[in-house]
């Protein structure tokens, strides 16, 4: 039976009038994987925040195993260089591990945050978080601003530890393949599912479906007991008081309204010609960094496109570049007359703080033509965006980041663009807000261009891939995300198949070769004894040695090695990569005459 790290009872958080969370409760055990789903707004980073000691709370507590120590990587943190001062050799020389692994240099990690992109600064904190060796890890959307190698990378470092972990993450098949309980928060109130995302997803539609059944049995019963209630007094004597405050709970239940969320939003498609944009002979550089080199590409109506590409590839300014908000170096790009642009940035909109919801939306249009002659007020297509009227008349100043977020998506789609440029459309949007954007973006008649980390997202929508490789290498991948990893793995496997055949290949052909053909050469010569036995025991180091270091760069990526052992792994890793290349070259020698 798993021993509980941390019991939550009755936790209650308002701000202001608003009530966040009223009485919720739950346990974290031991080694448990918990993600945390709810809309933009309800509380999340509020809750994991709290849980972390970094915020107060109202009502109930909080119970924590004694000298429970806990790693939490806030959704946009900072990089505070104090932080590292008087700490011990072993975490220095653990937080050093982390930073190679997460391909950041030690100089990058000692740069001030204003010379860092937001991916380097989330690497940096997630290095510091796992130095300090928590037994529970709280991540507040990890995978903001990671590059796909980079969340490919935590997600098999997190999938392997021990340490308990509490997520909130808008990454579906991140959360899906490290969790194994998801809490759900939904109106004030928290559901547990005792599985990963997938089977939430099953369960939540059956709780929903059991619920409203059981709404629509209570309003029949309802009926009845309304007509008794209105019947004479008489009938309510003494006697009847149980039945009177039942009738009061059935009526709680009745007027109970139950809503899945899911919004479908569809828009009138703007005109597009047949000419979109051409790009030719385009080259862009800055200084000896190559982002494109005589780029060519005719895009195409309806087109959906998905960018992916390491950070700092170019993903970014190839986009700009086609707004024209970034200058190439030479060749042309022709955009047609009949195109307009949506396009949401990662920087985001700029709103005025003393604005109401509402008015930021006006200031666009009071209504929007959704096609078919129906039109939208800009309330009404504010509830697309699950921006109910009373919230619809809140300040800016009080949404939370997701909650402007979605606001910016709303302003960016209610203009009826007809070629969208989404660059990473996911980050901060909780998961209620992307599947309505997914289905939208489904159905939508103009192109797109999604610049996205998020695999999921991507496989839902796009119809192939231009693959950003570094230094103006790019590659057009008929297929999803998910068809491009499972195209790459198997290449790579394939070439070095190839490459072991090829050595294995050329060692026969050099052994079976008539001396006549190579008069030129050395004549061709069998093993001694000797040399047959030196090239056997080669083969079965080689393999032990190929075997330890899997061990070792497992111990070192998993989380749970003391430092003593990460230190004699550090310094025995290279020694091996020495030895392995040394007998690789002897045994290639020898295999030459084998």
């Amino acid at each position: 039976m798993p021993s509980p790290f941390l019991e939550v009872l009755g936790l209650t958080k308002r701000i202001g009038h608003r009530v966040l969370f009223e009485d919720i409760s739950f346990t974290i055990n031991e080694r448990e994987h918990i993600g945390l789903i709810a809309k933009n707004g309800t509380g999340k980073s509020t809750l994991l925040s709290i849980i972390a000691g970094h915020e107060g709370h109202d009502g109930g507590k909080m119970i924590f195993r004694n000298d429970l120590k806990i790693g939490y990587l806030e959704q946009s943190p900072k990089i505070d260089k104090s932080e590292l001062e008087g700490k011990s050799d072993e975490y220095i020389q653990l937080y050093k591990q982390y930073l190679t692994q997460m391909k950041i240099t030690e100089e990058e990690a000692s740069r001030p945050d204003t010379q860092l992109s937001g991916g380097q600064v989330k690497r940096i904190a997630l290095a510091r978080v796992l130095a300090s060796q928590p037994d529970m890890l709280i991540l507040d959307e990890p995978t903001n601003h990671l590059d796909l190698e980079m969340i490919e990378w935590l997600e098999n470092f997190l999938s392997r530890t021990t340490m308990a972990l509490l997520m909130v993450t808008h990454d579906r098949y991140f959360l899906d393949r490290i969790c194994s309980t998801i809490i759900e928060m939904d109106d004030m109130r928290l559901y547990t599912y005792k599985g990963n995302y997938a089977y939430y997803l099953e369960k939540r539609q059956e709780r929903l479906e059991n619920m409203n059944a059981y709404i629509a049995r209570a309003n029949n019963l309802y009926r009845t007991e309304l007509e008794w209630m209105r019947s004479t007094p008489c009938a309510r004597s003494s006697k009847a008081r149980y039945r009177i405050d039942s009738f009061y709970e059935l009526e709680k239940v009745a007027k109970t309204r139950i809503t899945d969320e899911k919004v479908k939003l569809e828009m009138k498609g703007t005109y597009i010609g047949s000419k979109i944009f051409e790009a030719k002979d385009v080259c862009k550089s800055f200084g000896d960094k190559v982002i494109l080199k005589d780029f060519e590409y005719n895009f195409t109506r309806y087109e959906k496109m998905g960018i992916v590409g390491n950070n700092g590839t170019g993903k970014s300014t190839f986009v700009k570049m086609l707004l024209g908000l970034e200058p190439h170096d030479s060749g042309t790009i022709e955009i047609g007359e009949t195109v307009r642009f949506g396009h949401y940035s990662q920087e985001g909109m700029k709103f005025r703080e003393d604005q109401k919801v509402i008015d930021a939306v006006r200031d666009i249009a009071e209504y929007v033509d959704m096609g078919g002659g129906e039109k939208l007020s800009a309330s009404q297509f504010l509830q697309h965006f699950l921006f109910p009227p009373e919230e619809q008349h809140s300040y800016i100043y009080k949404l939370s980041g997701g909650e402007r977020r979605r606001l910016y998506l709303c302003t960016v789609l209610m203009k009826s663009p007809n070629f969208l440029i989404l660059d990473e459309p996911t980050n901060d949007l909780d998961i209620v807000t992307l599947q309505i954007l997914e289905e939208y973006l489904k159905n939508f008649k103009g192109c797109l261009i999604i610049v996205s980390h998020d695999r999921y997202f991507m496989d839902k929508v796009v119809d192939h891939l231009l693959v950003f490789n570094g230094n103006g290498d790019i590659r057009d991948f008929p297929g999803n995300y998910s068809q491009y990893r499972e195209w790459k793995i198997a290449k790579e496997k394939e070439e070095k198949a190839k490459l072991e055949a090829s050595v294995k290949g050329s060692s026969s052909q050099a052994a079976s070769q008539p001396a006549s053909d190579n008069r030129n050469a050395n004549r061709a010569r069998k093993l001694t004894f000797k040399e047959k036995k030196e090239l056997e025991q080669l083969e079965k180091d080689l393999e032990t040695l190929n075997k330890e270091k899997e061990i070792i760069e497992a111990a070192l990526c998993g989380g749970t090695t003391s430092v003593e052992e990460i230190t004699r792994m550090s310094k025995r890793l290279p020694e091996l990569n020495d030895e392995i290349d040394e007998k690789e070259m002897r045994w290639l020698e020898l295999s030459e005459f084998a």
